[in-house]
């Protein structure tokens, strides 16, 4: 029978058995030794949401009309939720550049580790625009996103700003309540970039991801307008923690949690 002292003892992190989707490794966010898990994590989920994210146009004109835009619309979103699912207690699946640096902004992430994960994601979608090209060749313009009909650039650039002020809020409100790693943020994101889409597709193609736009504008050489979705999605990103202040006042620890994949009471 073992004594009290001996029932409670804590077990070494590196003994800990995995606790639901995690791995005792995620439980210290401070160690180095598996950043590069975290990273591969943040790679594959942008390759693959650029892979559908820009797949569905390239396809579309490979196939001479059979992918329709409501489908072009709705396909990342639901890749989004997917790669939430899978690999949100790793890295946080952020995906994008403008939510890694909001989650800094408001203080959810450590600056320090932005740079990394900003390069993985633009790893992850050059990557992904490589293989689009190399399938289907630079048809197209390779899923590139690029103003629409009569869409001007400052018109493109203010679009972005507001989509992604919108999408940053929706994950940074549901970080709150370190939810997304969980079903309500994977849903809610992927409703919020699927209604985006249905309306602003057709003007701006609904980026609101640096990394999605800037991988196959690099790979596919279609630089028309780019820095619409540079400019727009990081003020965006921006402008929603200033909402996030405003709104739930300072950031929460389970905010912190959820921003680097850790599950609640990790």
């Amino acid at each position: 029978m073992p004594t009290t002292s001996e029932e409670y003892r804590p077990v070494p992190l590196h003994l800990r058995e995995p606790i639901g989707l995690q791995t005792p490794w995620t439980h210290n966010f401070e160690d180095l030794a598996y950043e590069w898990r975290r990273l591969l994590s943040e790679a594959l989920g942008t390759f693959l949401l650029v892979l559908v994210a820009a797949g569905a146009p390239v396809v579309d004109a490979w196939s001479h009309g059979q992918v329709p835009l409501d489908a072009q619309v709705v396909a990342p979103a639901l890749m989004v939720m997917a790669v939430i699912y899978f690999m949100g207690t790793i890295s946080g699946a952020h995906l994008n550049p403008a939510v890694s640096i909001s989650f800094a902004l408001r203080g959810h992430f450590p600056w320090r580790r932005v740079p990394a994960y900003v390069a993985a994601q633009f790893a992850g979608s050059l990557l992904a625009a490589a293989f689009l090209r190399g399938m289907f060749g630079n048809i197209g313009n390779l899923g590139s996103t690029l103003p629409g009909g009569n869409t001007t650039w400052w018109q493109a650039t203010v679009i972005e700003f507001v989509l992604t002020a919108g999408l940053v809020s929706v994950i940074l409100g549901t970080a709150s309540g370190a939810r997304n790693i969980g079903a309500n943020a994977a849903l809610a994101v992927a409703g919020y970039i699927a209604l985006a889409g249905l309306w602003a597709a057709p003007v701006t193609g609904a980026s609101m991801n640096p990394a999605r736009s800037l991988g196959p504008v690099i790979v596919g050489g279609h630089w028309q307008d780019w820095w619409a979705y540079v400019i727009g999605p990081l003020a965006g990103g921006a402008v929603a923690v200033l909402f996030a202040w405003a709104l739930r006042g300072k950031p929460s620890k389970a905010a912190d949690k959820a921003a680097r994949g850790l599950l609640p009471g990790a």
